[in-house]
């Protein structure tokens, strides 16, 4: 049976985790969060590579990982060089859906979404360059958001005005918007409204779940015998039991704790 690890600074990468089951239910699941240095984007370089390295080369060690998901643009965009040189399995990243967006724009006006990082780094600045030049590419870096995607899946609503009101900028200019955080998929029905008027909505996680079930192939008739999916975080926090309902349904095992605290 093949193992794939999933990772993430917290609960974003459960979107993409969302996407890869429902192709490749029969494989074995391994999704792990940093929440104790949440959020990633106001981690410096170093910081983060060295963070993300360790529970990364731990889990694939303790589970005989096949192939692993860094589910987060912050990270994919800094430490997958150094990744992939240190481990012989895939390592598949996530980018901002920016050619898919501008390609569907008709108003060639579109909204990338996205944490304050990954808004201002060169490589999406890149993406642009090469997907969308033909396009007026408006750009929200917002951290608010994140927060959002968490406590939702910790059983608080969403603020649909708090969002509207961080939206406000792209009424009437864009026709597409790009969530370039895998958070911001826990909330796209929420962000839908919030917009108010039709826009096209797009998010990496088929892409991603697509990258998977290539490289892996497809799965083997799964076994009679039900698979656990495992999920870890870096340190123990007071939400765990609202958290662990929402994995539940997700058919993941309740969080267990790396003991891995902040620097």
């Amino acid at each position: 049976m093949k193992r794939v690890l999933i990772f993430d600074s917290g609960v974003g990468g459960l979107s993409v985790y969302q996407e890869i089951y429902a192709q490749l239910p029969g494989f074995q699941y391994i999704y792990a969060f940093d929440d104790a240095a949440f959020p990633y984007g106001e981690l410096l370089e170093n910081v983060l590579i060295e963070r993300t390295q360790h529970i990364v080369s731990l889990l694939v060690e303790r589970h005989s990982i096949d192939l692993v998901v860094i589910a987060c643009n912050t990270a994919s965009t800094v430490v997958l060089p150094s990744l992939r040189k240190n481990l012989t399995i895939p390592v598949v990243g996530v980018v901002p859906a920016i050619k898919p967006a501008a390609l569907i724009s008709k108003q060639k006006a579109i909204g990338l979404l996205a944490t304050p990082a990954t808004i201002k780094r060169d490589y999406t600045n890149k993406l642009v360059e090469q997907f969308a030049s033909d396009c007026e590419v408006f750009r929200i870096g917002s951290t608010r958001l994140v927060e959002m995607a968490e406590e939702k899946l910790r059983g608080k609503a969403v603020s649909i005005s708090e969002l509207a009101e961080i939206l406000y900028p792209w009424q009437n200019k864009v026709d597409s918007i790009v969530l370039g955080c895998t958070h911001f998929p826990l909330i796209k029905q929420e962000i839908a409204v919030a917009f108010g008027s039709p826009v096209h909505i797009i998010d990496s996680g088929l892409a991603i779940a697509n990258r998977v079930k290539a490289l892996l192939g497809e799965q083997v008739k799964a076994s009679s015998a039900s698979v656990l999916n495992l999920t870890y975080n870096s340190a123990a926090n007071n939400h765990v039991a609202a958290l662990n309902r929402s994995l539940q349904e997700m058919q993941l095992e309740a969080i267990q704790s790396l003991c891995y605290p902040k620097i």
